[in-house]
């Protein structure tokens, strides 16, 4: 793998479908965006988005992963990560609703397996179909990194369930027609040894009981969040996700996968950043000369590109060896915390180099450095990953 700000792929197939979505970031998309007056800040609605997952969909983009039978291309994990990071790199606010991040495909990853086939008919096809979205609620506010200490239970009543409890962070929350909730499964015998089980279930949010609020407003400033409050929420029983207190298992066995998928979206992003960054010391004049020309810039743009090489190839590599079915649980915990530390780093040294604009709101470089800061909490902790890698160095002592 070699460096380059606009990467080329051997891969005949994926070296189209990253022209071909190159253009629809920077044409099409742009175009709509620009007519609609969309920025970061914007308080998009459904009816924002839905123009852009059906034609991402007619574009075949929207669900592109999925096996052929969804309408997909049964793309490698690798293929995807490539497109991820075109995505990121695009710079485009509704980048996340082309491939189904928001709300769609993507959203509800590898949960599809689990599901029945009343519930891929009435939840997921439709999602597939950009026709209904999703999200996903785990996060409690005393239940991040310990999702084990979630308060939100669920009882079993006749042919039903009741819910009780209050996620937070739920991203895609204010587009979707459903939420993936995980619930601690409550009364007597609900417990294995002395752990509590938890189940999965999924819960359309007009049920009675249910209610979406405003979620907090992440430093990013997109209001992409909702809180999902339940109380005494009845849902059927077939709307159970798999088997009854397998929930956990269901909501973490998607964790390695995912922790590597986000990681090419943070590369996009901070190779943009690093785009940007160049352009302005080639532009930008100090004492009649560009600042690229002062060794002291010369060095920050070397060491940025640098750690964006070393980022992104152990990430590439990690995501190979998944392709080959390796277990990458070790590697991928490593990648999202060099990835995470290293883009932060990089968005740092970006706003130095921008001085005064870097700062200022409404310039992409500030609003990529708050974007990027998130990337060390969010999908699990810098810390988290540090307690994953040293966990697998004690086995393999």
């Amino acid at each position: 793998m070699t460096f380059s700000l606009r990467p080329t792929y051997d891969d005949p197939h994926l070296a189209a479908l990253v022209d071909k979505l190159r253009n629809y970031l920077e044409g099409e998309l742009a175009d709509y965006e620009r007519d609609r007056g969309i920025t970061p800040a914007t308080r998009l609605t459904r009816a924002d988005l839905e123009p852009v997952w059906q034609r991402s969909r007619e574009l075949g983009f929207y669900g592109i992963h999925l096996p052929e039978e969804h309408g997909g291309q049964n793309l490698t994990y690798t293929q995807l990560a490539a497109l991820k990071e075109e995505i990121g790199a695009g710079g485009r606010v509704l980048g996340h609703s082309v491939l189904g991040d928001m709300g769609g495909p993507l959203r509800a990853g590898d949960i599809l397996r689990h599901a029945t086939e009343q519930q891929l008919k009435t939840h997921f096809l439709p999602v597939v179909r950009g026709e209904r979205a999703c999200c996903f609620s785990l996060t409690e506010t005393d239940a991040g990194s310990d999702v084990r200490s979630m308060r939100t239970t669920a009882r079993r009543d006749g042919d039903s369930y009741l819910l009780d409890g209050h996620k937070v962070f739920s991203s895609a929350g204010p587009f979707a027609d459903f939420a993936i909730v995980v619930a601690r499964m409550a009364g007597t015998g609900e417990t294995e040894g002395d752990k509590p089980l938890f189940s999965a279930f999924l819960v359309d949010l007009d049920s009675p009981g249910c209610r979406v609020e405003d979620g907090a407003t992440p430093m990013s400033g997109e209001h992409i969040e909702s809180d999902i409050v339940l109380e005494n929420c009845r849902i059927p029983a077939e709307n159970l996700l798999g088997e009854e207190g397998k929930g956990m298992r269901i909501a973490l066995g998607r964790v390695t996968v995912n922790r590597l998928l986000h990681c090419p979206t943070a590369l996009g992003a901070t190779r943009r950043a690093l785009d940007l960054t160049l352009q302005r010391t080639r532009h930008r004049k100090v004492a009649g000369q560009p600042l690229l020309m002062l060794q002291a810039i010369q060095h920050k743009v070397a060491d940025m590109a640098t750690e964006l090489y070393a980022a992104r190839s152990m990430t590439y590599a990690a995501l190979a060896a998944l392709d080959r079915g390796a277990d990458v649980r070790t590697e991928a915990f490593m990648c999202k915390l060099f990835v995470a530390e290293s883009a932060f780093r990089i968005l740092d040294e970006a706003v130095q180099i921008h001085g005064k604009e870097g700062l200022t709101q409404g310039n992409e470089i500030e609003y990529l450095f708050r974007k990027i800061r998130m990337f060390r909490i969010l999908t699990g902790t810098s810390e988290i990953q540090r307690n994953g890698i040293a966990h697998s160095l004690a086995f393999l002592a």
